[in-house]
């Protein structure tokens, strides 16, 4: 827990090899911070019997979550920014081991909601650590990729381990998947301990306030970007049985996300080969490409194939998002990157509970076929923030490790 700070493996001349183990560790980490938040969605009518709630208040399992995420990203991130990366990074793994073992042995519904608000807790602190702490590990013309790697559990997470946890939860009993998430974390711990450098935490006088990091430029243009287009995407993924019951497909949910979460890994494929150079580019791509899914499914939201093509489409889109908007966060704030990054986790998250909100009244109000439309609304906001913040924010070119400029 004290060793010496690791330098980047390829900071040896001509040495390009990526740390992969150690990527594929902090991944590991992402996959648990998402199955543990979106496995009670699956499970939610046997949750509901063994605790003796309504389906509605199982639910807010999934709300309380997200709230701790919310609430604790910024405070924990200040409180720990001195202290080693390896040591942050247990303590949020640690976490996942003690707040999911106490959902899987609960019996109480308001233990297991306290339970819920501090593992979202610690999947606040461990979202504001990871894109940092891949780009510690390699030379800056690296970072994308390495990036890419380390962001990899979370399609993983939404693709296969969420159907899986829903599968063994109905098979052994819901306890079962909680159980399986500690088991994994304690299987990291020992990973993290074998693959992953340490790194020393900053200094007092290095450390950059939240009001400063919001003052660099690029900042709140990539915050802004994060929101719109999470409220675009979170509108359609939350609501996706209604919308795809237009098209008859009501009884096929799970293979359309199936598409989706696969679909997701060739987007961070395809994030990770250009972040580096074309990230303005890569993120007007995408932003543009689901925006023409939207106008597709407004045309043709009744056809089967037309909701099979498009989700893919989309899917693609959004699974280098994390990759483009981290990294474009993480150069506009140099050294206040972490600090930086704890606000994206408070941006995502709150686009995610806007979303639910907001869609929710749509259904309600206008139904699900006008979701396209809110979709293009909020993507040609994004769109329009992304194109005006050429200079600072979004930039192409070769990164060279102008991440400190760009705070200036």
């Amino acid at each position: 827990m004290h060793a010496k700070t690791a330098h980047p493996p390829n900071a040896v001349a001509g040495d390009d090899r990526l740390p992969v183990a150690a990527l594929l560790a902090l991944a590991m980490t992402g996959f648990i911070c998402i199955a543990t938040e979106t496995l009670p969605a699956g499970l939610l009518p046997n949750i509901s019997d063994e605790l003796d709630v309504t389906t509605a208040m199982a639910g807010q399992t999934v709300t309380a979550y997200a709230l701790g995420s919310v609430l604790a990203a910024i405070p924990l991130t200040i409180a720990t920014g001195g202290w080693r990366r390896r040591n942050v990074l247990l303590l949020t793994i640690i976490g996942f081991l003690i707040f999911n073992s106490v959902t899987a042995l609960s019996s109480n519904f308001w233990l297991t909601m306290t339970a819920r608000f501090f593992a979202g807790a610690a999947a606040g602190l461990a979202w504001s650590l990871l894109a940092g702490y891949a780009r510690k590990m390699v030379a800056v013309h690296q970072q994308g990729r390495a990036m890419a790697i380390a962001m990899v559990g979370t399609p993983i997470a939404l693709a296969l381990g969420v159907p899986m946890g829903t599968w063994l939860g109905n098979m052994l009993g819901w306890r079962s998947a909680f159980g399986i998430m500690s088991a994994l974390s304690v299987l990291l711990i020992g990973w993290v301990l074998a693959a992953v450098p340490d790194y020393a935490g900053q200094q007092a006088s290095e450390r950059v306030g939240m009001r400063s990091v919001l003052a660099m430029p690029g900042v709140k243009p990539v915050l802004a970007t994060v929101i719109a287009w999470m409220l675009a995407h979170n509108i359609l993924y939350t609501y996706i049985a209604p919308f795809v019951a237009h098209a008859g497909l009501q009884g096929r949910v799970d293979l359309i996300l199936l598409v989706f979460g696969l679909a997701a890994l060739i987007g961070i494929w395809i994030a990770g080969r250009t972040v580096d150079r074309h990230l303005r580019t890569a993120v007007l791509a995408s932003l543009g490409t689901f925006a023409l899914v939207a106008l597709s499914f407004i045309a043709w939201s009744d056809h089967p194939l037309a909701i099979y093509i498009g989700t893919a489409i989309w899917g693609v889109t959004f699974g280098g998002a994390a990759t483009l908007l981290q990294t474009a966060l993480a150069d506009s704030a140099g050294a206040g990157a972490d600090v930086a990054l704890s606000m994206n986790v408070v941006a995502w998250n709150s686009a995610i509970a806007g979303a639910g909100v907001l869609g929710g009244v749509m259904l309600q109000t206008w139904g699900a076929h006008a979701f396209p439309w809110a979709l293009l609304c909020l993507l040609g906001v994004a769109l329009g923030i992304v194109w005006s913040a050429r200079a600072h924010g979004f930039r192409n070119g070769p990164r060279t490790g102008g991440a400190v400029v760009a705070g200036h």
